[in-house]
């Protein structure tokens, strides 16, 4: 993707933890890995503190 501004309008718009663009790498030991709504444990393995109460998006760009 060339337009830097539709990728970050469709990552905002998807209801995914990870999102990928010209890449297929998009995970790495420092990145925040988890579900989204009601899957899994939260971003950091704990379901405590105030990540219960954010969505946080992971957006890898491979420019």
């Amino acid at each position: 993707a060339r337009d830097l501004g539709r990728v970050f309008r469709v990552a905002e718009a998807l209801e995914y933890g990870m999102v990928g663009v010209n890449t297929g790498l998009i995970s790495n030991e420092v990145a925040p890995f988890g579900g989204i709504k009601a899957s899994g444990l939260g971003r950091e393995g704990s379901k405590y503190g105030i990540e219960d109460y954010l969505e946080i998006k992971y957006l890898c760009l491979g420019i």
